[in-house]
């Protein structure tokens, strides 16, 4: 993958779709705005292009911009390397993953459910984090290596006992922090459980396998950046990548109560039901 700094069109795609007031698409490229940091290419999975935001004041000519490397760092690494992936014909779930024994799990679900949260906790008791908010998943149902870091908000690290003190802000204007994790495995390993994390208002901590024809649609809700793949006419390709995962994990619903948890309890939880069904 070459990372370059370059220019990038400031008015979207021609002959592009446009997905959203700073998002377009065609069959080879992704064009992406972060307004104030930088504007994104992704193009042909072998290539993105970065072409920073001018600081406010500053012309087009007036150098590399007002944007600190943190935030270009993270949309680079989130939405710039998930849509490359998706371009070489990955399936990219937006979750986290950890190795388990020779194979690996991994928990997706909406924003504020704990994904990484659960990912530091195994973490503290040894495991090996394989993946941070995009986990790319091979033909052969492998989920792929990612960067050694997980990104926590300061209260998680708090629970965790995590010493936050050397820790680097993922943005400057963010509590979110870069905790560095043991270098992951360079190879390949296969998904064989997909929790889905959800929260409720009871007392109960509640595991429910999805079976049958329900399985495909939390796979493809569960998708990192789902609507880029409109514009890339790869919906087809995509539909066959998530049919061809669900017949081969263990898919779960997990739902823990929203107050009275403790995050031991679901891992015990999670390593019980990966041991009885391997």
């Amino acid at each position: 993958l070459s990372i370059r700094i370059g220019s990038v069109p400031a008015e979207g795609l021609v002959g592009g779709q446009q997905l959203g007031p700073f998002l377009w698409a065609d069959p080879s490229n992704i064009w992406l705005h972060i307004p104030g940091v930088a504007r994104f290419l992704a193009t042909g999975g072998h290539t993105i292009t970065v072409d920073h935001d001018p600081a406010p004041g500053v012309g087009a000519a007036g150098g590399v911009g007002g944007a600190d490397p943190d935030s270009i760092r993270v949309f680079l690494l989130g939405s710039g390397l998930g849509t490359a992936l998706c371009q070489r014909g990955r399936l990219v779930l937006h979750g986290n993953a950890v190795q388990v024994g020779d194979a690996c799990m991994c928990a997706v679900g909406r924003t504020g459910t704990g994904k990484r949260t659960l990912a530091a906790g195994f973490w503290r008791r040894g495991h090996t984090v394989l993946a941070d908010d995009v986990v790319a998943v091979d033909s052969s149902c492998c989920a792929l290596p990612g960067f050694p870091r997980i990104k926590l908000w300061q209260d998680s690290a708090d629970k965790l006992s995590v010493d936050t003190s050397a820790l680097r802000r993922v943005r400057p204007s963010t509590n979110k922090l870069n905790l560095p994790v043991a270098p992951a495995r360079t190879g390949a390993l296969p998904l064989r459980w997909v929790y889905i994390l959800d929260v409720h208002n009871g007392t109960d901590l509640r595991l429910e396998p999805i079976t049958g024809l329900a399985r495909f649609t939390p796979l493809h809700n569960n998708t990192y950046r789902v609507r880029f793949l409109e514009g890339m006419a790869m919906k087809g390709e995509h539909l066959k990548l998530c049919g061809q995962l669900a017949g081969r994990i263990r898919l779960v619903k997990v739902s823990r109560p929203r107050e009275g948890f403790t995050l031991d309890a679901l891992i015990d939880a999670l390593m019980a039901d990966m041991a009885e069904h391997p």
